[in-house]
């Protein structure tokens, strides 16, 4: 059968006889045992000593094919030892000289099962594998799989469909285990999606299978951004030539905080950039345009709007501030780089510093004199409410400015941990409109759930659930699915918390439509579940007996 030529496969080229060979001996021969007897003597392993060995061992009942399957391993095991010692040692031309040689000597083996590991030891060894045995490789499916991924390399580098065929199962694979963290039914403000430290993230499967694809590969570095490019996947910047500042900002999201020192450190990388570099900017602003590095710009940026209304700075004259915003910006302008191939920092808007950030600022004053009102001793005209309107101009730079939106919406995600219910619901009506529906997106809603489990209390009162369902949520969820998963996770962790009246009206508008996937589906059915199961049975409502009469024990159905 094909195995057994296979098993052969190429002998014949090499001169070196075969099962096919034997076979005919023995087909066209008077005397077969002497036939067989010179056919082992001419091809058996020539070594005067074996001579008296050999029927020692028939007299063991070892079988010949045991002894010579013992010594060819052995043989190919020093084999594979010694092309591994060739490729380190003299001069480098000559090592792949000899590799090259031996290489032309056994690729007619590779399909040999027993013969195919030297082959391959010898081609994982060569940096330029010639052309054509490449290309040999890539026309079958069992040699391209038993490639050593230093083979593939060179395979891919020239190949990019079959490189895409490789790595696209492995995005698909990150996403789904992104999504997984974000969809998450575990709700909490401690735990989310961007705790896990850098480090450990780089220790995740498809990191490591990715960067090991990669090796020192160039090329297929480049081929894996355009992949990632047409996923959208800002994530997976593994090996980078801005090696130090990915260095330094990973630092910064392992501490959550850009101090001033690596602030510094990070402006020195921006300014560096020299005429005729500019590409390296694209490169930059992949790395800043990670959602972990987003995340650790956006939290810094709130934090020095803080320290600064201590210090009564005003936003324009904090050089450090400028740099995160800086910083926020190439990585929000990543996309259109990488598109437009055009490598220049995009150009801030000075309104952002001079109108947007102060107008942040004044509500974190506001803040501070409705809690100094309260304290003092009221006279006539009674408590002072809280401020209810929200100005215009911030409305109005959620819609149409990215950079402000996505500080307003940490803004948001921080007075929502600091449990500043009056501020959360002053803002959150400027929510419903947002650049590019950035309030609605997946990593904004998992921090805002998880935020919001410190709110828990609130969910009790009518007006806070009116403004946070039906004001927020509910405004999307008809015409996007995940904003629908997100609530329904919500209430899956804090069902027990809402006013019953409320509950019942959600469960109603959350009802999943024709259109739902399977994931709100299965949400929507296990709210329903634990609803259920709050309701009290109708046989515990009908059996409140009247304090007078001892009524008689009968079974009720819900007991029997």
């Amino acid at each position: 059968g094909s195995g057994q030529a296979d098993m052969y496969a190429g002998l014949q080229e090499l001169g070196v006889a075969n099962g096919e060979d034997l076979k005919e001996t023995l087909t066209n021969c008077t005397e077969p045992l002497k036939a067989i007897e010179q056919f082992q003597t001419e091809n058996g392993v020539l070594l005067p000593s074996l001579q008296y060995a050999l029927p020692f061992l028939d007299l063991h009942g070892t079988p010949r094919l045991e002894f010579h399957q013992s010594v060819f391993d052995e043989l190919r095991e020093k084999l594979l030892e010694r092309v591994s010692a060739i490729a380190l040692e003299g001069k480098v031309e000559e090592r792949y000289k000899k590799l090259e040689d031996l290489l032309e000597k056994s690729f007619s083996l590779v399909k040999m099962p027993s013969i195919q590991p030297v082959v391959m030891c010898v081609m994982k060894h060569l940096p330029k594998v010639p052309e054509k045995k490449l290309k040999l490789v890539m026309a079958d499916k069992d040699l391209y799989k038993a490639c050593a991924v230093e083979v593939k390399r060179q395979i891919w580098q020239d190949n990019q469909a079959l490189f895409g065929d490789e790595v696209s199962p492995l995005l698909k694979q990150y996403i789904l285990e992104k999504e997984n963290i974000l969809f998450s039914n575990d709700i909490s403000f401690l735990q989310n999606f961007f705790s896990p430290s850098p480090k450990t993230r780089r220790q995740g499967e498809v990191v490591q299978k990715l960067t090991q694809m990669i090796g020192k590969n160039v090329k297929l570095y480049d081929m894996l951004l355009m992949s990632l490019h047409d996923l959208e996947i800002s994530e997976i910047c593994t090996v980078d030539p801005c090696h130090k500042f990915t260095w330094c900002l990973d630092a910064c999201i392992r501490e959550k905080f850009v101090d001033n020192k690596r602030a510094r450190e990070l402006q020195g990388f921006l300014d560096g950039v020299k005429k005729g570099q500019e590409q390296v900017l694209g490169d930059l602003s992949m790395i800043l345009c990670d959602p972990f590095a987003i995340n650790t710009l956006a939290l810094s940026t709130i934090r020095h709007l803080q320290d600064l209304i201590g210090q009564d700075t005003l936003p324009r004259e904090s050089p450090d501030l400028l740099l995160l915003l800086r910083m926020l910006s190439l990585g929000q302008g990543a996309w259109d780089m990488i598109d437009s191939q055009v490598f220049k920092e995009p150009k801030m808007e000075a309104e952002l510093i001079t109108r947007f950030l102060p107008l942040l600022m004044s509500f974190v004053v506001d803040d501070h004199t409705f809690t100094v009102d309260q304290k003092l001793p009221s006279e006539e005209k009674g408590p002072i409410p809280y401020p209810s309107a929200i100005p215009e101009a911030f409305t109005k730079f959620l819609q149409e400015n990215r950079i402000a939106c996505e500080i307003g919406l940490y803004y948001i995600l921080h007075i929502t941990k600091q449990r500043n219910k009056n501020a959360f619901l002053r803002l959150l009506p400027a929510l419903v409109e947002t650049f590019s529906d950035l309030a609605f997106s997946d990593i904004f809603l998992h921090l805002l759930t998880g935020n919001l489990t410190l709110l828990s209390d609130e969910f009790a009162l009518e007006e806070f659930c009116t403004s946070l369902f039906d004001g927020f949520f509910l405004t999307a969820c008809s015409r996007k699915e995940n904003v629908h998963r997100h609530v329904l996770r919500l209430l899956l962790h804090l069902h027990h918390k809402v006013a019953p009246a409320k509950l019942e009206s959600l469960q109603k508008a959350l009802e999943p439509t024709k259109q739902s996937g399977e994931a709100v589906k299965e949400l929507y059915n296990q709210l329903s579940e634990k609803l259920e199961l709050r309701k009290p049975s109708p046989a515990e409502v009908t059996e409140t007996p009247s304090m007078e009469l001892p009524l008689p024990t009968v079974p009720t159905p819900a007991s029997a």
